[in-house]
């Protein structure tokens, strides 16, 4: 399955370390990740990571193109909720992709700890069946 990453900046320790951590079950599938994000996973973890542009510079759009042809089968965005962002309509467009067209969407540790958790034992294949 495809998994796209993006985490703002005060998370992106969070998003490497949820990575090391859940390793074993991301290694499965296609990771897309934005620019900076990426790297940073592939550093810690030696994971291929298929990045897209900075978050800021593109990357967030590249990420909703993907969302838009049903191109993703879920999403982590670890956000920090608590600090605007210049390009908030991005972010904004990401959440109503998802929504929109039924993609999972975790943005918070704990909802991302579900959703792989899930993923692993097989609750998302329903998403290949959704997909053709």
């Amino acid at each position: 399955m495809n998994i796209g990453m993006i985490a703002h900046d005060s998370k992106k320790k969070l998003m490497q370390n949820f990575c090391i951590a859940y390793r074993g079950i991301l290694s499965k599938h296609v990771l897309y990740a934005t620019g900076t994000t990426g790297r940073l996973i592939e550093e810690v973890t030696n994971l291929s990571v298929h990045k897209y542009l900075a978050g800021h510079l593109g990357g967030e759009q590249q990420l909703g193109s993907q969302i838009e042809h049903n191109q993703m089968d879920l999403v982590i965005f670890l956000r920090d909720p608590l600090t605007p962002k210049s390009h908030e309509p991005d972010v904004n467009n990401i959440f109503q992709l998802c929504d929109k067209h039924n993609i999972p969407l975790a943005t918070n540790l704990a909802t991302a700890e579900l959703m792989v958790k899930a993923l692993d034992r097989g609750d998302l294949d329903w998403r290949e069946l959704f997909k053709t």
